[in-house]
């Protein structure tokens, strides 16, 4: 079978050309060792390996080593190079660098009529002739000159390249002197004041005015359509189908069976489970919106205008858009930070973003603004998630300047031609995202729900139908002394903390359970203002729930998992301390 390895730098098309040419006939995994993404896919008897979006060989990113390895390692029959066309004396680079394996090079030249409609006119023998390389003009979105690129991949007839010599420079500067002198000679630049379509959008989108504004308004958008119009409504739909219907149904499908078992079939592994299961509707519908801004080139303009800002708390503005993703679910949010080039801000990424508060904290945060905070909800609320992202920026500067002070990495990103997505590679990034949050989320989440269910239904004695005797309420009366100088040291406090850990959201149902009758009467009895709103910024920062502990586990691997689950709970006491102790000096 012959091996071919799909490089190019980002945002060149490389994922379209990867669909063209591989169809359905795709498998996703990861490279060992690492969290990069490793996709292969089969044309014909041809395995085409879709290598990490790269700009260079210069090896200080996992990308830039998997891929290095991987031509250095396995048994490569040919170098598919995709390029841009309207980009390539800065897409070249790769190219002469590729050159130093002496494998057969394909040069897919992406987007001729983008560049095109830019003036720019390529001689494509020419080019082909003075990088002795086989060129083929291509444009993967609309299919021009696939076949062409399919029946040559077909004939198998590739001759190894032995002129590494020739593109062996001193320095970078001294290979980008030999891309534009190649240029030169077949290139015809483009129409002098003739402005691209891209340029006319940027002039809006990027204008200094209009940029932050026209962003707000494009998350506004993203959420309105993810948790108002589609996503949570065929939530909840989903969610009173589990409850309403389909586990009443098991619960009577097992009613001869015993009371131990139908309790761990219903409450424990279909109430977890099915947690996961009605998430997803929105978790599809954040990936629809955020593909579709990253498909249509807009992403890259944010995360140019976002640079300034995140690179002071050690990110680079690609960083942005995890960001925001997390005041809505952190799983998603964690899973998008895999799209960042640096294995440094992956990893930064995703130990900021559960500081941001996600949307399973709001019913606590308003219950209790309520009871304890009539007519200044909205104040005491916001507060809380200004409060995350202060906190956020705060530890981004104190880890960039501790574990993370020698990764420091420049911040480089093209800005593509605006287009209009595909539908078909939007539907299948999103199924490709959902089967991986459905495998990666879903195994954590069982094990985590049996757990759960089995320490609030038993003690030593065996089955308990009174939670307060259970082991879940013995281990709250042993851990409750530490969150004493917290203002909240009470066992039932300490419980619905921990029940938190399966889903922030069971914090305030198992209050319900625990303390019985109005919350709003039983509440002020365990509670002050004070201490309320210390319990509050607690639920903000401490360790997040077990489908977020199990997404970061699978892309980060535990230690990194171990770390972020102390850390926080560390500084959700301190904070929450702070607050309490601090205040009772005024209150």
């Amino acid at each position: 079978m012959t091996t071919i390895a799909l490089l190019g730098n980002p945002n060149v098309g490389k994922t379209t050309l990867f669909n063209a040419l591989t169809g359905s006939k795709q498998y996703v995994g990861n490279w060992p060792g690492v969290t990069v993404d490793k996709k292969e896919g089969y044309f014909g008897n041809t395995k085409i390996v879709d290598l990490p979006g790269i700009y260079a060989m210069d090896t200080f990113s996992n990308e830039e080593k998997v891929s290095k390895n991987f031509l250095k390692d396995d048994e490569v029959d040919l170098i598919l190079n995709i390029v841009d066309a309207s980009n390539l004396d800065r897409n070249l680079y790769l190219t002469t660098q590729l050159k130093e394996f002496n494998k057969p090079i394909i040069l897919a030249v992406n987007m001729v009529d983008v560049a095109e409609s830019k003036g720019i006119i390529i001689d494509y023998k020419k080019l082909g002739r003075l990088l002795n390389v086989k060129v083929i003009p291509i444009s993967a979105t609309k299919g021009l000159g696939l076949d062409s690129l399919r029946n040559l991949i077909k004939e198998n007839n590739f001759s190894k390249n032995n002129d590494s010599d020739k593109f062996k420079f001193k320095d970078e500067k001294e290979a980008y002197k030999f891309i534009e002198e190649t240029l030169e000679q077949c290139k015809k630049k483009p129409e002098t004041g003739k402005v691209s379509y891209s340029e006319k959008v940027d002039k809006v989108l990027l204008n200094p005015w209009l940029a932050y504004p026209i962003f707000i308004l494009m998350m506004i958008l993203t959420f309105q359509i993810t948790f108002a119009w589609v996503g949570q409504p065929v939530s909840d739909i989903l969610d009173e189908l589990l409850s309403n219907s389909f586990m009443p149904w098991v619960t009577q499908l097992l009613s001869n069976s015993s009371d131990w078992f139908q309790s761990l079939i219903v409450e424990g592994i279909i109430g977890g489970v099915g947690g996961i299961i009605v998430l997803l509707p929105i978790i599809l519908a954040l990936f629809v919106c955020i593909t579709i801004l990253e498909d249509s080139g807009y992403m890259a303009r944010v995360a140019f205008l976002m640079d300034k800002i995140m690179r002071r708390m050690g990110l680079s503005g690609k960083a942005f858009i995890p960001m925001i993703v997390g005041f809505g679910c952190s799983v998603p949010a964690i899973m998008t930070a895999r799209t960042l080039e640096s294995e440094k801000d992956r990893k930064l990424t995703a130990l900021l973003v559960p500081l941001m508060s996600c949307n399973a904290r709001l019913p606590v945060y308003t219950v209790f603004a309520t009871i304890f905070f009539p007519k200044h909800e909205g104040l005491v609320v916001g507060s809380l998630y200004v409060l995350g992202i202060i906190i956020a920026f705060f530890m981004g500067i104190l880890f960039k300047n501790t574990i993370f002070k020698k990764d420091e990495e420049p911040f480089i990103i093209e800005l593509p031609e605006y287009k209009m997505p595909r539908v078909e590679s939007v539907l299948r990034q999103t199924f490709d995202k959902g089967k991986g949050f459905l495998k990666k989320a879903g195994t954590i989440i069982f094990a985590m729900s049996v757990v759960i269910w089995f320490l609030s239904n038993f003690n030593i004695t065996g089955m308990v139908q009174d939670v307060n005797e259970s082991i879940l309420a013995d281990i709250g009366s042993i851990i409750a002394p530490v969150f004493a100088p917290l203002g909240f040291g009470n066992w039932q406090s300490a419980v619905s903390l921990l029940s938190g850990l399966l889903a922030k959201e069971t914090v305030l149902s198992s209050m319900q359970v625990i303390f019985g009758g109005d919350l709003s009467v039983t509440l002020t009895s365990h509670f002050t203002a004070l201490s309320a709103y210390s319990f509050l910024v607690f639920i903000l920062l401490y360790t997040p729930c077990v489908s977020v502990i199990g997404a970061m586990k699978k892309e980060y691997g535990t230690k990194l998992t171990i770390f972020s689950v102390t850390y926080q709970l560390i500084l959700a006491w301190i904070m929450s301390f702070l607050v309490f102790n601090v205040g009772s000096l005024f209150f």
